[in-house]
């Protein structure tokens, strides 16, 4: 992995008690956020715009987006735009408007623009009125003609012509003023920011006219170091870095997609975000390949062929889905029927690079620090939404994406290595054989440890070591499952040994270590009464907004529970800081991996002395990724016969349900609604996009689109209105 500097600003987060830093504290290289701009996407677009040098914010650390801007003002920012600010000395002399002489302020802007460029023009009386406040209307006309365009292209009466031509192709979207609106600066940045993503008149990209382009990359850092050393380089999730043309990136573009505009030496002009829509932080629950819950019971329809930004790389959501777990953060993007267009998984950057840990309750001394002078954030504990009366001493805070991640585990361990000195370790070993990675600012509270002692970690919510503490005031809590314990705030996956995963599994646990290669789990229970679905109560106590619920170590929700469950069922609750049940702990029986397929039984006969046992064996085939898989062959004690097709839940080594799917027959292709739902009797099924699909005349599995171009009518197997198996043929 590249090492990466972090910059002064991050690296005085931990110093909390010297006070927040102001947001002119990063330094005139680096661009700042603005304490009065509180929505992200906004904020997005300004840095955008920042970087490129078309507008910045005001000595107090503000930007004043409400603030009006003069024709003077934004003949400059378009000039700017355009990239063409080396040309202003050839027109700082000459005189195009009689109000605007080469004493003005402006007058080299303005003249380049008029006289230069063709993109501005005067008042009938042949005045320019420089001061005077710019429209919403002249403005549009403007940044249309840097595009291009004319009267003759767009016709109609001025301004009618051009505002229609603009809203088509896209200059305008998310504003919509009135003509006679007076701009505001953060209207403008919006203007601008669709400037960058437009096509010219001719076709190209805009935003080829200023440079080389580097299309549908994941901006992963701000704060890389290149090769020779230049520090603030913008690094992409496929490892390349390139250096600033001028300032760099203050982070909060960090996990977006987008496009690099590069200058002509091949360095960072800006970074523009692709237009996503609007975004949401969630904490994961549970997910499909065609859905996302998160914990507050919300679903959001996803494909499987959906952008997804996971630990820094570019995947598909079909690619990453199956290897998240309950608690995950995800940033989601939406479009305006609120389906995902694109996901970031844990805030889209591969590694937090600072962290604050919180002084005292209720403190957030160094947060507007951490979100380099950004103060639009919300803040979330252990995935709910909190406010800073709710935090508390040692909870470890970092930002991703907008908002301020807090995270209260702290596990005791006994410190076994670390790399490469003490004095300065980068990462330590602990727990027994898992390596932890040190952030910079924590090096110091671990140096005061030597390997061989007993210690405190307090960890990130990411995983990584923010700082150290005496010995026994761990409150780590994890979850069993597959082998291995997570831990269910700080991420950490540490590998269990055969005994212990078979005994703990779908158990909750505390997780510590007091000896050289241990791993100490102890089992944790105690339930509190009924879990009530409605009330959103566990025997009368109050769910948080983002509780964990686990049956058998599989994520679920209270949608999907359905039905209140009675105590006997419930192995664990865990109350947080607020008394609120946070994670629940469930043994119904019932959940575990899922299987839509086409059953194969066989009896197997076991004898025990003189006793002969028949044993109901299932394996249970299916289609992945259109190619024939199995589940394996496990005991079954549902009445269910050869080449039904079943929805079979494993767990362990026991199918826990089966149950036979619903046969529709002859349901014509002309029934499709696109590829994502058929309808049949009357009923709209959806169809996920990775529907398994069967050839009954080639016993085979194969791909939608073959099994279309196969038969020009189906037999659907569908549950609750989803269609899980489509079978053509025979």
């Amino acid at each position: 992995m590249k090492k990466r500097i972090v910059s002064a600003l991050l690296a005085l987060c931990l110093l909390a008690s010297l006070g927040t830093v102001s947001a002119l504290a990063a330094g005139s290289n680096t661009a700042r956020t603005f304490s009065d701009v509180t929505d992200l996407d906004t904020a997005a677009e300004i840095e955008t715009l920042q970087l490129l040098g078309v507008l910045d914010g005001f000595q107090d650390g503000s930007f004043r987006p409400a603030a009006t801007l003069t024709r003077a003002q934004f003949c400059k920012m378009a000039v700017y735009a355009m990239g063409c600010s080396k040309e202003l000395g050839k027109y700082s002399t000459v005189t195009v408007f009689p109000d605007v002489k080469p004493s003005h302020w402006a007058a080299s802007y303005i003249n380049l623009a008029s006289k230069g460029k063709a993109i501005i023009l005067g008042f009938a009386d042949g005045y320019f009125r420089p001061d005077s406040t710019v429209t919403y209307a002249q403005a549009v006309t403007i940044l249309m003609r840097q595009l291009g365009y004319t009267d003759a292209d767009v016709g109609g009466l001025w301004p009618a012509g051009y505002l229609a031509e603009a809203e088509s192709i896209g200059l305008t979207r998310n504003l919509g003023l009135a003509a006679s609106a007076a701009l505001t600066r953060g209207d403008a940045a919006k203007l601008f920011a669709n400037l960058l993503r437009c096509d010219t008149k001719d076709g190209g990209a805009f935003a080829a006219t200023l440079g080389e382009t580097v299309s549908n990359v994941i901006l992963v850092s701000c704060s890389a170091t290149a090769l020779d050393g230049t520090a603030g380089a913008m690094e992409t999730s496929d490892g390349s870095i390139y250096k600033m043309a001028g300032k760099s990136g203050s982070g909060l573009l960090n996990g977006r997609k987008g496009t690099l505009i590069l200058d002509h030496s091949g360095r960072v002009m800006t970074f523009l975000a692709a237009a996503t829509g609007a975004s949401r932080a969630v904490t994961l629950a549970s997910a499909s390949s065609t859905q996302i819950v998160d914990s507050k019971g919300v679903k959001y329809s996803v494909t499987a062929a959906t952008e997804t930004n996971y630990n820094g790389s570019a995947a598909t959501w079909g690619e990453v889905y199956s290897w998240l777990a309950a608690g995950e953060a995800l940033t989601l993007y939406l479009d305006e029927s609120g389906r995902v267009t694109y996901v970031l998984v844990g805030g889209g950057v591969r590694t937090a690079e600072a962290a604050v840990i919180v002084s005292a309750n209720g403190s957030t001394a160094g947060f507007d620090a951490l979100a380099g002078g950004y103060t639009g954030y919300a803040i979330y504990k252990n995935g709910a939404k909190i406010s800073a009366s709710d935090l508390r001493k040692n909870d470890v805070a970092i930002y991703s994406d907008g908002a301020i991640r807090v995270c209260d585990t702290r596990v005791s361990v006994f410190y076994e290595a670390c790399e490469p000195t003490p004095a300065a370790p980068t990462s330590i070993t602990a727990l027994g054989g898992t390596k932890f990675a040190v952030l910079p600012t924590a090096m110091d509270s671990v140096a005061k440890f030597k390997p061989g002692q007993t210690m405190t970690l307090l960890l990130t919510a990411d995983g990584q070591v923010a700082g150290a503490i005496a010995a026994g005031q761990g409150n780590a809590v994890g979850l069993v499952s597959g082998g291995k314990v997570r831990m269910l705030c700080g991420g950490s996956m540490l590998a269990l040994n055969g005994s212990a995963a078979e005994s703990l599994d779908g158990r909750a646990v505390s997780v510590s270590a007091s000896a050289r290669g241990q791993l100490s789990l102890s089992a944790l229970s105690g339930g509190a009464g009924e879990l009530d679905v409605t009330k959103r109560t566990v025997g009368g106590r109050q769910l948080s907004d983002a509780v964990l619920i686990f049956d058998g170590g599989v994520g679920t929700t209270l949608a999907q529970l359905g039905k209140n469950i009675p105590s006997g069922q419930i192995s664990y609750v865990h109350s947080n800081w607020a008394g609120q049940a946070d994670l629940i702990v469930l043994d119904t029986g019932l959940s575990g991996t899922v299987f839509y397929g086409r059953a194969s039984v066989k009896v197997v006969e076991e004898s025990f002395g003189d006793l002969t046992v028949d044993t109901r064996m299932l394996n249970v085939e299916y289609a992945k990724n259109g190619v024939k898989a199995e589940s394996g062959s496990f005991e079954c004690p549902y009445a269910v016969s050869n080449g039904d097709f079943v929805k079979a839940v494993l767990r362990g080594e026991t199918f826990t349900s089966v149950t036979v799917l619903t046969k529709i027959t002859k349901v014509s292709n002309s029934a499709w609604i696109g590829r994502t739902a058929v309808v049949a009797g009357g009923v709209t099924y959806t169809v996920p996009a990775d529907v398994a699909c069967y050839n009954r005349d080639s016993q085979s599995w194969i791909t939608l689109d073959a099994a279309r171009a196969y038969a020009s009518q189906a037999t659907l197997y569908v549950e609750d209105g989803t269609v899980r198996v489509i079978e053509v043929g025979g």
